[in-house]
C-alpha cells in the first residue's frame, strides 16, 4: 500500500515538504498517547533480538540515522515504528537556516538521494527542550544525538561547539555522535584529518572524564577516505578512548550514477552507496581487529543489505534513504529478518 498509493502521493511533492509533511504527523502521533500505542501495536515486531554495546542494550540492532528528525520533534512516534534506537541531529548549538533550497533531490530510477541541506535547524537550545522528558520516558528505545559544527564556525574553533554540545547533551541523550563527515558543510570533512582529529576528540574526552559526563562518544565517518586517511582516523579515534564509530555518511562519488541529477553537488544515499559503505565497515573491522564497535549505515534498502553489514561487521545498522523508499514497515521487516538470522 505504502508504495503503490502513500509513495506515489508523497514523490509527487518536492522532497523536503514530503519530508516535513512526514515527520509532522509522525510528531503529532507521538504526542498523543492513544495514536502512539495503536502505532506501537500496528508494527510491533513478532520477535527481536537484544544488541548490548556501548554499555547500552538496544531492543534490536536496526536503528534511524542521523538526518531524518533533526530537531527531536517526532522521537516519540519514530519510536512506535520499532526502531531500537533514534539518532537525533545533526544538532548546531546555535540555530542556523542552511544551505539554499532546492537541496535535496530524489532519484527513484537509482533508489537514491542527493542532498546538500548544510545541518538546518533551531539549535541545540530547541532540541533539547524536546528531549527533556527523555530522562523520565518508559520507552527502551535508545536516543543519539548527531553533533555538528555551526557553519560560521572556523575549523580552528570547532571544538568549543562540540565542547559545548557535548555538556548540553550528556544528560539528555544515551549516546552521542561526533560529525565530522558530512560534505555539506565547508571544510567540515578535514576535521577528518589526523591531527585535527585527535586534538578534537582528546578534548572532548577530558571534558568527559573532568565533569563525569559518562556518555559514549561515536565518531562519523565518510565513506570517501582513503586507507590511509582511514588509518590515521581509526588510530586517533582509539587513542582517544572513544567508543565506536558509525559507518558511513553520504558520499560524494558518483560513479555508476548515470541520472542527470547526479551533477548535483551534495552527499549521495541508498542504493549507490550500498557496496562503499560495507567495503568501509569491513575495513574498520579489519584493521581494529574486531575491538571497536560499528554502527553500519549507508545504503541499507533491503534486509540483505542490513545483514551483508552486520557480516561485514556491524555491531548494529541504521536507514534512512531506505524508509524513504520502503516505507514505515522497512523497520519491522528489517529487525525481524537480523532477528531470525541472529
Amino acid at each position: 500500500m505504502y508504495r503503490n498509493f502513500f509513495r506515489s502521493l508523497l514523490f509527487r511533492l518536492d522532497p523536503e515538504r514530503a519530508h516535513e509533511l512526514t515527520l509532522d504527523a509522525l510528531r503529532l502521533v507521538g504526542a498523543l498517547p492513544p495514536l502512539r500505542a495503536a502505532l506501537r501495536r500496528a508494527f510491533a515486531l513478532q520477535n527481536q533480538s537484544p544488541v548490548e554495546v556501548f554499555g547500552l542494550k538496544f531492543p534490536n540492532a536496526v536503528g534511524l540515522a542521523a538526518g531524518y528528525d533533526k530537531d527531536g520533534l517526532a522521537w516519540r512516534g519514530l519510536a512506535s515504528l520499532g526502531f531500537g534506537h533514534i539518532e537525533i541531529g545533526t544538532v548546531t548549538p546555535r540555530p542556523q537556516a542552511g544551505n539554499p533550497k532546492p537541496r535535496v533531490f530524489r532519484i527513484p530510477e537509482e533508489q537514491a538521494v542527493i542532498n546538500r541541506m548544510g545541518f538546518p535547524g533551531r539549535g541545540a537550545e530547541f532540541v533539547a527542550q524536546q528531549l527533556a522528558p527523555v530522562t523520565a520516558r518508559r520507552s527502551s528505545v535508545v536516543i543519539g544525538i548527531n553533533l555538528g559544527k555551526n557553519k560560521d564556525t572556523p575549523n580552528e574553533e570547532a571544538a568549543q561547539d562540540y565542547l559545548y554540545l557535548l555538556e548540553k547533551f550528556s544528560p539528555l541523550a544515551d549516546y552521542l555522535t561526533v560529525n565530522i563527515s558530512s560534505p555539506n558543510t565547508v571544510g567540515l570533512r578535514r576535521l577528518q584529518a589526523r591531527a585535527a582529529l585527535e586534538d578534537l576528540l582528546s578534548q572532548l574526552n577530558a571534558q568527559r572524564l573532568t565533569f563525569n559526563l559518562q556518555r559514549p562518544i561515536l565518531v562519523k565517518l565518510a565513506p570517501d577516505l582513503t586507507d590511509e586517511e582511514l588509518d590515521d582516523a581509526l588510530d586517533a579515534i582509539t587513542r582517544t578512548g572513544m567508543e565506536g564509530v558509525i559507518a558511513t555518511n553520504t558520499t560524494t562519488n558518483r560513479a555508476g550514477v548515470r541520472s542527470a541529477l547526479a551533477q548535483e553537488s551534495g552527499g549521495l544515499s541508498g542504493a549507490p552507496l550500498t557496496r562503499a559503505s560495507t567495503t568501509i565497515i569491513q575495513k574498520i573491522y579489519q584493521r581494529t581487529n574486531g575491538k571497536l564497535p560499528i554502527i553500519g549505515v549507508g545504503g541499507i534498502m533491503t534486509p540483505e543489505d542490513a545483514k551483508e553489514k552486520l557480516d561485514a561487521g556491524a555491531t548494529l545498522v541504521q536507514i534512512f534513504t531506505g524508509l524513504i523508499y520502503r516505507g514505515p514497515k522497512f523497520v519491522k521487516v528489517v529487525a525481524e529478518y537480523i532477528s531470525r538470522r541472529a
